[in-house]
């Protein structure tokens, strides 16, 4: 019986040893880093979830490349090897491929940045999957057991049309699992920096109904799931909310998600984010030196996002707000007016990172135009952690030392001290656990 090992490199990269040089430790970033680590590559589970009856699979999620990795692959004897990976782990899955390669088995490549860089990849594997593995995989599949597999498999050839099968959850090894579930892919927005939503084909929204089976196979598999939505945008669409918010609601998970500022303007919703098991939403604010090419009406003044977050969690939900460091216009003075607004505003938690230009993204373009992309600096500085070009305002050396100074204080131990008292004040008013501290 044939079987595929499925390989996807996890986890958020951290130049460790870099950010010590600097003197920055952040535990705040740490716990975050963690739980990213812990969330299972969705793409790959849900090609699990495809397999013909006569296949069999393994799932080994790693962090990194390792001798022990390589024994585990081995040990399953597999016909075919399928690796995943972002920009900032594929030169490990490179290196991993290859590995594997020597052994006589087949390695199929995708993925984001074999998407995007498919040329670069096709040297380091049998076959690269361009775009929607699942509109693909089958074939991908029966060649390998007619030993023809193609150096290319792209989804942008035939139908555009998902089917949307159900992720093979039960392969997850974590004891409580963290779950992660898609129910849209894309975005209709075309934000300069953004390096998945146009990427893999348009914007498509998921059917309740397939929501509702995803949701169920996971609550037979753990006691009170938490969940992630695998969305770049939840509620950008036009699906209306009522249906989604029930789903999610009888399921009764505790669910994460990403979305824009703008839901907090919609009189109903914050509510029935509240009222379904979203506990949080990550908002991207961005930058506030700079209007990224492309947000659209996510384009806003700052009091109006603020107003915003401040409806979102008056409803109980805690937002996550998202900034950018190094956009045009950045300077060290720009930086430390953002962690001063940081440090004194109302978010329960933050996310701060470096503008990053990922492949194939119109930010990569434009700098890669402007001859701003740093050539010494390869694939593994594309962490959201390190600069990887030429600011327009700063040198490489001040926006690094600015960006780090930055987390310092934004991760400090007193900020993030201050932002778990608001996520808790927030909580207090969530129906789910109000109810639970009456019961």
């Amino acid at each position: 019986m044939p079987h595929v090992t499925l390989v996807p490199f996890t986890g958020l990269r951290v130049r460790e040893k870099e950010l010590q040089k600097y003197g920055v430790t952040f535990p705040g970033l740490v716990d975050r880093a963690q739980a990213i680590a812990e969330l299972p590559a969705l793409g790959l589970l849900t090609l699990a979830g495809m397999l013909p009856r006569d296949w069999t699979c393994s799932y080994r999620p790693y962090a990194n490349s390792s001798e022990e990795l390589l024994e585990s692959v081995l040990a399953d004897s597999p016909s075919l090897v399928a690796v995943s990976a972002l920009t900032a782990s594929v030169k490990e899955a490179y290196s991993f491929s290859l590995q594997i390669r020597g052994y006589g088995i087949p390695v199929v490549l995708g993925g984001l940045h074999a998407t995007a860089c498919s040329e670069e990849a096709r040297p380091f594997c049998n076959s690269v999957v361009i775009g929607e593995g699942e509109a693909v995989w089958h074939q991908v599949l029966a060649d390998c057991e007619q030993g023809n597999l193609q150096p290319t498999y792209s989804s942008f050839t035939g139908s555009r049309k998902l089917s949307w099968p159900t992720p093979k959850f039960d392969l997850i090894p974590h004891d409580p699992p963290r779950f992660t579930l898609q129910t849209q892919r894309g975005c209709p927005l075309a934000c300069e920096f953004c390096g998945a939503s146009r990427l893999l084909g348009p914007f498509r929204e998921k059917p309740v109904a397939n929501i509702r089976q995803e949701l169920q196979a996971i609550g037979a598999l753990a006691d009170d799931p938490i969940v992630e939505l695998a969305d770049d945008n939840t509620f950008v669409g036009s699906r209306q909310p009522e249906e989604f918010f029930q789903a999610f609601s009888d399921a009764d998970v505790r669910y994460f998600t990403e979305t824009d500022w703008r839901i907090g303007t919609r009189r109903k919703l914050p509510r029935g984010l509240a009222s379904s098991g979203c506990v949080q939403v990550l908002v991207g604010i961005e930058s506030l030196v700079f209007r990224y090419p492309g947000m659209g009406r996510k384009a806003a003044e700052l009091q109006q996002m603020m107003d915003a977050v401040h409806a979102i969690q008056d409803a109980g939900v805690a937002v996550n707000g998202c900034f950018i460091v190094g956009a045009e216009g950045e300077t060290r003075e720009s930086i430390d007016r953002l962690v001063a607004f940081i440090l004194e505003s109302p978010f329960a938690e933050v996310q701060l990172t470096l503008q990053t230009p990922f492949p194939e993204t119109e930010l990569y373009r434009r700098l890669q135009r402007e001859q701003r992309l740093i050539p010494a600096r390869d694939w593994s500085y594309y962490t959201l952690f390190d600069v990887t070009f030429e600011p327009d305002r700063m040198s490489v050396q001040e926006l690094e030392q600015a960006f780090f100074a930055a987390l310092a204080q934004v991760y400090s131990a007193e900020a993030t001290r201050r932002r778990n008292i608001i996520r808790k004040d927030v909580w207090k008013r969530h129906p789910r656990f109000k109810t639970r501290r009456r019961s």
